[in-house]
């Protein structure tokens, strides 16, 4: 099963980056480098996807969801 996720990483002012995925609530991890932050986030997907297998709970994905950035000037 090939499953689709949209991940966000945000740059921390002492260094590194702090990861995220939207789809599934809870699921950040963090990495030195964009390279450590995207292997970082994999692990805590899979691990993430484990626990929802074994709790018997159904597996979002991001397939067939639309992004767009919005800018607004205020």
């Amino acid at each position: 099963m090939v499953l689709n996720y949209k991940v966000l990483l945000r740059k921390e002012n002492e260094g590194g980056y702090t990861v995220t995925v939207p789809t599934l609530p809870g699921c950040v991890t963090y990495g030195a480098t964009i390279e450590e932050s995207l292997l970082m986030v994999k692990e805590a997907i899979e691990g993430y996807i484990e626990s929802l297998k074994e709790h018997g709970e159904d597996i979002p994905s991001d397939d067939g969801v639309l992004e767009y950035n919005l800018t607004i000037l205020v």
